[in-house]
């Protein structure tokens, strides 16, 4: 609902922006512009939608970004539907111009008391919903910690799931247990109930659920999954009963999200080779110069579901037998002089834009491993091979948070796999652009050779 009514306050105040505009310059509102807010307002639904633009638990500066991003896309959008349809000559680049920087300023102007507004309605209501917990775990309280200091709901405390004596807790008490739970709603006054047991304690959790049907009040269960290692988890419905997706992939569970994703890789892909074009040209006569071999060195890697793909990248060692796949170390002898500049420079990845555009890679992703590397580590590490569940990238999450260069320990490969899964778990477009963004920041880390 709060997307909704800051979407239409906004969309509004556009509409009226670009027809005063309009007016001011010819004094008649042409069909071309109406049509341009049309698309403007179709367009920006699912693209404001996508970048979670009006998410009320967003803070100003989060939200402002989403806001800016979300404004560029819709903008870039119309001149390439202009440019497409050769209808780019109907219409005024001051106005065009003047919408685009007044319209951004405008809805900030808008969105700041909006979403303040938001979240203080949103935060009124969850102040009047009184809350316990039945569960004593560590997801118990860290659930009691999130909806009490970001959610803004009143937690009374923790409730025993046994009739034995309750440990203690300080900062969120343990009021009872099970044989205390409806004299506590009562007391109390409580409207929800969050069950946090393990799958094991099924039994209970449905007597105890049938003995709450009559106490008017919500009963959630938060099952408690913390022994396993869950990958982009969600919970829907199929033919009417809830199930709980443990490990799926992002590509197959979001379809509209994944093709804005890949559109907007090859978009990228395309525009960086094309600036990119007299780099890449100077890179390929420096290889071929410094070495007898090809410019291009071609490798097998794992990519989207584990589909074995050519990942390309510039040589930058000289040939060498590769029957036994070693990692490039510090003072690695088989690399060149140009190969060390531009592994340095992260110049020898760039052919990966190629790779992107075939749609075998993406932009932003868990970064591909020698299949050697992949068969060393399965099974020495939990939940490795869930890292391909998304198609591979040319940077990610791990590389812009300092988990480049070799992983000579099991500890560096841990943290790697773990910073991929992190990634695949919190996947939005807004992640990717923020990567993407950081990522030229980190080409001069020492830890690159």
């Amino acid at each position: 609902m709060t997307f909704w009514a800051q979407w239409l306050t906004a969309a509004f105040a556009l509409c009226v922006l670009l027809f005063a505009l309009v007016v001011d310059k010819t004094n008649v509102i042409g069909a071309q512009y109406r049509l341009q807010a049309i698309v403007a307002l179709l367009g920006s639904v699912p693209i404001y939608s996508l970048l979670r633009v009006y998410y009320k638990h967003h803070g100003y500066l989060i939200g402002l970004a989403r806001l800016l991003s979300a404004w560029l896309i819709l903008l870039a959008a119309l001149i390439a539907i202009a440019f497409v349809t050769k209808t780019s000559e109907l219409y005024s680049r001051e106005v065009f111009l003047l919408w685009s920087s007044i319209g951004f300023l405008l809805q900030a102007a808008l969105y700041l008391p909006l979403h303040h507004l938001a979240r203080r309605y949103q935060r009124s209501l969850q102040a009047q919903r009184v809350s316990i917990i039945v569960g004593t775990c560590d997801l118990a309280r860290e659930l009691a910690h999130n909806l009490t200091r970001e959610h803004n709901e009143t937690v009374i405390g923790l409730v025993h799931p046994t009739d034995e004596p309750a440990p203690a807790d300080s900062l969120f008490p343990v009021v009872g247990n099970l044989s205390h739970l409806r004299e506590l709603i009562v007391t109390h006054r409580i409207r929800c109930i969050y069950i946090v047991l393990p799958l094991a304690a099924a039994e209970q959790i449905e007597g105890l659920y049938i003995d709450l049907l009559d106490a008017n009040v919500d009963v959630i269960w938060m099952p408690a999954l913390n022994s396993l290692t869950l990958l982009n988890h969600s919970v829907s419905e199929i033919d009417g009963k809830p199930a709980i997706h443990l490990n799926e992939s992002p590509l197959t569970s979001y379809p509209t999200a994944a093709l804005t994703k890949a559109v907007m890789d090859r978009s990228i892909a395309l525009l960086a080779l094309l600036l990119l074009s007299p780099l890449l040209l100077a890179t390929a006569i420096a290889v071929k110069l410094s070495s007898p071999g090809p410019i291009l060195f071609k490798q097998h890697r794992h990519g989207w579901n584990g589909q074995i793909i050519k990942v390309w990248k510039f040589r930058s060692m000289r040939l060498h037998d590769d029957q036994q796949v070693k990692q490039a170390t510090r003072d690695d002898n088989r690399i060149t002089r140009v190969g060390r500049f531009i592994r340095r420079t992260s110049i020898d990845e760039l052919p990966q834009l190629f790779n992107v555009l075939q749609g075998r890679m993406s932009l932003v992703g868990p970064r591909p491993h020698a299949l050697a590397h992949n068969d060393y580590y399965t099974g020495k590490i939990t939940a490795y091979m869930a890292r391909h569940r998304i198609k591979p990238g040319i940077t990610g999450l791990a590389q812009i948070s300092g988990c480049r260069g070799e992983t000579e320990t099991l500890d560096k490969m841990e943290r790697r796999v773990e910073l991929d899964l992190q990634y695949i778990n919190n996947w939005s477009v807004w992640l990717d652009l923020k990567i993407l963004i950081k990522t030229p920041f980190t080409l001069l880390a020492k830890d690159i050779y």
